[in-house]
């Protein structure tokens, strides 16, 4: 990505990468999104839907769909390190996922080894 992009194209591309390993993944997007840049960190809160299956499993096999939940967000995270420092160039130091299946939210946190803003301005 090159340097001059403003934070508002560089928050639009996270979120396209974001999205597309969502849609590779579950074979579901997102339906919406906020994006944050403090610093070093990209915060990430969006509403998915939920993979019907495992909603029809959520009440009587709890057990099993929160361990496909995060195997999945395992697979996501670092499917979605991977595209973002191809995207960006900057090493990231850790991904943070968490998913709430009964509202269908969930929060990324991404922790930079540089910041952001220093590369990226509006």
């Amino acid at each position: 990505m090159e340097e001059t992009l403003s934070l508002t194209a560089l928050k639009q591309e996270i979120i396209r990468v974001y999205n597309s390993i969502n849609q590779e993944v579950f074979s579901i997007g997102i339906s919406s999104h906020r994006i944050e840049i403090l610093g070093d960190k990209v915060l990430i809160f969006v509403n998915h839907k939920r993979i019907p299956a495992l909603k029809s499993l959520d009440t009587s096999k709890r057990e099993l769909t929160r361990l496909v939940d995060r195997s999945l967000m395992e697979v996501t995270i670092d499917k979605l390190a991977d595209e973002l420092f191809k995207l960006i160039g900057i090493p990231i130091e850790t991904i943070l996922k968490d998913y709430d299946p009964y509202s269908q939210k969930a929060v990324t946190v991404i922790y930079f080894k540089e910041p952001l803003k220093e590369r990226y301005s509006d």
